[in-house]
């Protein structure tokens, strides 16, 4: 989720230009994101493909 349409409700002002103290709160705890949040949506889709291929992989061996 981006800040970019995000209204502040203490101020009426956009998160992302930082109106006022809890602008600026919400939009430094938005940059900072967890592990996955550098990921693009191509990428996360890779991932979720790899580990489903991974799945099928594992299930095969289990059956044989």
């Amino acid at each position: 989720m981006t800040c970019d349409r995000l209204v502040c409700a203490n101020c009426a002002g956009p998160v992302s230009e930082g109106r006022c103290s809890v602008c600026r709160a919400h939009r430094a705890r938005m940059q900072e994101g967890g592990p996955l949040a550098a990921l693009t949506p191509a990428a996360l889709i890779a991932l979720l493909l790899a580990l489903i291929a991974v799945a099928v992989v594992a299930q095969r061996v289990a059956t044989a």
